[in-house]
């Protein structure tokens, strides 16, 4: 079975957040339900990206590796890159 990774965008400031996970559909849901936590409190959010791995292992290896890039200019040219919505 594939695994995601995936960035998400706050609608209400522009945020990213990036994760990974089996469905980034349904993660999706579960970041725009009430809850406690960063992704709770910039609510709603919408998909704006994924990319899929054959193991959970490169998955987060590939999360980790966005995360540490800690660049917006890099997320937007991978995001506008891809055809997610």
């Amino acid at each position: 079975m594939p695994y995601f990774v995936y960035i998400i965008q706050s609608k209400l400031d522009g945020t990213y957040y990036i994760g990974a996970s089996k469905d980034p559909y349904d993660r999706l849901e579960k970041h725009n339900r009430p809850h406690k936590g960063f992704t709770a409190r910039k609510q709603p959010w919408k998909l704006v990206y994924t990319e899929a791995f054959e193991s959970k292992t490169q998955a987060l290896k590939r999360e980790n590796y966005l995360k540490k890039l800690k660049s917006r200019s890099l997320l937007e040219e991978l995001i506008s890159g891809s055809s997610a919505d």
